[in-house]
């Protein structure tokens, strides 16, 4: 069943690890494609971190022997998808982000800018101040373009379910009354990136996940397969309700052979 498709797009958290814990499947399974060369992306909506230290994370904890070239991020996919729009005389942009995110878009040649950005994008920061929300708000409201990186409304950690991306977005927005451009999962932006990023078509990949709102619904969104493992935040029971479902669901990486 691995060699049904000629690439893969797998999503992280709770997928191949969860936080600090390993899955050993998850190991193997990777172990799997790389034996048969079949390639694959890491695709993530976190943006914090750069695809560096998602692949450092994966080797020193996880012992899962990958490079920062397997690893695209929802903040390489933002500046992907600025560069995509903007012309050479609308390159300024404020940001809300920790530094994965502002190394991705200033990498790209935009500058940043409080009082006139061209563009406005918001990500999870977690240092963020009524200042920070001040400047981008007034910049929308100048005319900027407001873009957020994901909508996911909280990420999991040792304490709980904490602020995500999401929420702070929705701040922005409710001081706007405008809704921002979604980039990370379960938007197509991301996923047309990273299927031009691994070079395949549609019909030769599968999006891997275990969030059916987030991963499977990108993978739906998008028009291409889908493969739930039960590893992590979906259960049986949520994706029984809905209406359309995974093209595979696996309980353990052990049953992909």
């Amino acid at each position: 069943m691995i060699s049904s498709y000629g690439g893969y797009l797998i999503d992280l958290d709770g997928t191949i690890y969860r936080g600090r814990e390993r899955i050993t499947a998850a190991k193997k399974f990777i172990e799997r494609l790389q034996y048969n060369n079949i390639p694959f992306l890491f695709l993530t909506n976190n943006t914090t971190k750069t695809p560096e230290d998602v692949a450092k994370n994966l080797r020193d904890n996880h012992d899962i022997q990958v490079e920062a070239d397997t690893v695209y991020t929802a903040a390489l996919a933002t500046a992907d998808y600025l560069e995509s729009i903007a012309d050479e005389d609308h390159r300024k942009v404020y940001i809300i982000g920790e530094l994965g995110l502002k190394r991705a878009i200033l990498g790209k040649g935009f500058v940043f800018e409080e009082d006139h950005p061209d563009y406005v994008v918001v990500g999870l920061d977690y240092d963020v101040t009524y200042h920070k929300f001040e400047v981008a708000t007034l910049g929308i409201k100048k005319g900027a373009k407001f873009i957020g990186t994901n909508a996911d409304t909280n990420l999991p950690n040792e304490r709980g379910l904490v602020p995500g991306a999401g929420s702070l977005i929705a701040l922005v927005e409710r001081a706007t009354q405008q809704r921002a451009t979604y980039v990370g999962k379960p938007e197509t932006i991301i996923m047309e990136n990273a299927l031009e990023v691994i070079g395949l078509k549609k019909n030769q990949v599968v999006m891997v996940g275990d969030n059916y709102m987030t991963d499977i619904s990108a993978g739906i969104n998008f028009g291409i397969d889908t493969l739930l493992v039960y590893t992590g935040v979906s259960t049986k029971d949520l994706v029984s309700r809905q209406e359309i479902k995974p093209t595979h669901e696996i309980d353990s990486f052990d049953e992909w052979q």
